[in-house]
């Protein structure tokens, strides 16, 4: 550990599992309170206890980040226990299936809900804190589906672009106030959910779907959670105080073909 975070009050949502999870306990190790906000209460509150057992602090939130009255309450709760809020880092999101011909209404909607309203919500609650203190640091969860076109994702991709499109508009507003703000753009990072989708890709043999996948990447493979952590360090740290409305590509070189 080396403290780029001590002292610092921390909030990472959908940190129950993947990479939000690896960012709380990196956040932690690195001398941060975390309040680790995710739909899912239980795995909350698992992360949680993992980081207060190993002598972190941390504070489990049940919350859906697309409705607004829970997460003016997750933030009220975490401004009693904690006083504040000196980093988000937007982690929360949903993948979605299907191209402009077929993808369904709902899941426009889910995507966008979650993904851009979400990020939103809770960035427009923790930015009440940051601007009354002068200072702090947001970071988004973006993606290459961002920045690129990828084949029946269409909900997704436009919920990402809106998101650092997002991410651009509130650094211009907030740096004049000590608010920084960036978004990470990664790659494919394996994790649980996104297993699925790789089954799909691969038509249900989920090697199949890997080795798909893993041809785009330049640098062999895919993505670790605590990879895509560490970038989040970097940015929600003072190791990148002149950094603000930066769209970071950590996707081992696939948008670079």
């Amino acid at each position: 550990m080396t403290g780029r975070l001590a002292g610092k009050v921390t909030v990472v949502t959908g940190a129950g599992s993947g990479i939000g999870r690896a960012a709380a306990t990196l956040f932690a190790r690195e001398g941060a309170a975390v309040a680790i906000v995710d739909l899912a209460g239980p795995a909350a509150r698992q992360a949680a206890e993992e980081i207060t057992g190993a002598g972190g602090t941390a504070l489990a939130i049940g919350a859906d980040v697309s409705d607004p009255v829970q997460v003016d309450q997750a933030f009220r709760q975490i401004s009693a226990e904690f006083g504040r809020v000196d980093v988000l880092y937007n982690n929360a999101g949903v993948n979605s299936s299907g191209s402009v011909i077929d993808a369904t209404e709902e899941d426009w909607d889910r995507c966008f809900a979650v993904n851009a309203k979400g990020t939103f919500l809770c960035s427009r609650a923790a930015a009440r804190s940051m601007v009354a203190a002068g200072s702090g640091s947001i970071v988004n969860q973006g993606s290459v589906a961002a920045v690129v076109g990828i084949a029946n994702f269409v909900s997704y991709c436009a919920s990402k672009g809106a998101v650092v499109a997002l991410t651009r508009s509130m650094s211009v507003d907030l740096a004049p106030r000590g608010v920084r703000v960036n978004v990470i753009c990664p790659g494919t990072v394996y994790t649980p959910l996104m297993e699925p989708l790789l089954r799909a890709r691969g038509q249900g043999d989920l090697a199949t779907g890997l080795a798909l996948t893993t041809a785009k990447y330049p640098i062999g493979r895919l993505g670790t959670p605590d990879e895509i952590a560490a970038v989040a360090l970097f940015l929600a740290s003072d190791d990148s105080s002149f950094l603000t409305g930066s769209v970071i590509t950590a996707d081992g070189g696939m948008t670079s073909q």
